[in-house]
């Protein structure tokens, strides 16, 4: 009897036990598919957004509104990838008592962090194929964004300002960056 083909599980990169919906901050990057530069290019070390980039942009910036207790913090769209902070909080002023019966100060629901990614990527991956149909967008191969994302839990001030500064020096870097298609041929 044939035996079952081996099934490919990848390894998680989370922490083990950890509750990505409880409050504090979190480090986000996801990457397009195959690493195709569809949203812009860098030119001097600027990030120069086309009109994928700013459409990114604009999903990322409805974070807050979608999800009550998510504040964006820095973020930075680059030509293949997307780099951004989440900050998860734990009351928020401005529900009030008509809310559904929360009072102010009333503790949010708490959102994972992937249903978060899971958002955004769903709303940047069907404005993306909409723009390809009417606007003539460069057409992806199977998907938009990679499968999975990349994140790192904030754990102190000094670990925030140093992610602060990766993300906004990133256009500047990317003639070596790993993610860079060009900077990578041949090697």
């Amino acid at each position: 009897m044939p035996s079952e083909p081996r099934k490919l599980r990848r390894r998680s990169i989370r922490l083990k036990d950890y509750d990505y919906a409880q409050a504090g901050a979190y480090f986000v990057t996801i990457c397009t598919q195959g690493r195709r530069c569809l949203f812009g290019d860098v030119a001097q070390g600027d990030m120069r957004l086309n009109d994928a980039g700013r459409m990114v942009t604009r999903w990322w910036e409805e974070v807050s509104a979608r999800f009550s207790s998510v504040q964006s913090d820095l973020y930075a769209v680059m030509p293949n990838h997307f780099h951004g902070i989440v900050m998860m909080v734990g009351a928020d002023p401005r529900v009030r008592p008509d809310d559904g019966g929360a009072h102010a100060g009333a503790p949010l629901p708490r959102t994972p962090l992937s249903h978060i990614v899971r958002w955004f990527k769903t709303m940047t991956t069907n404005e993306y194929i909409q723009q390809v149909k009417v606007a003539g967008w460069p057409a992806f191969p199977a998907r938009l964004w990679q499968r999975n994302y990349y994140e790192h839990v904030i754990r102190n001030s000094q670990d925030l300002n140093d992610i602060r500064r990766y993300i906004a020096e990133n256009p500047r870097r990317w003639e070596t960056d790993s993610e860079n298609p060009e900077a990578n041929e041949g090697r």
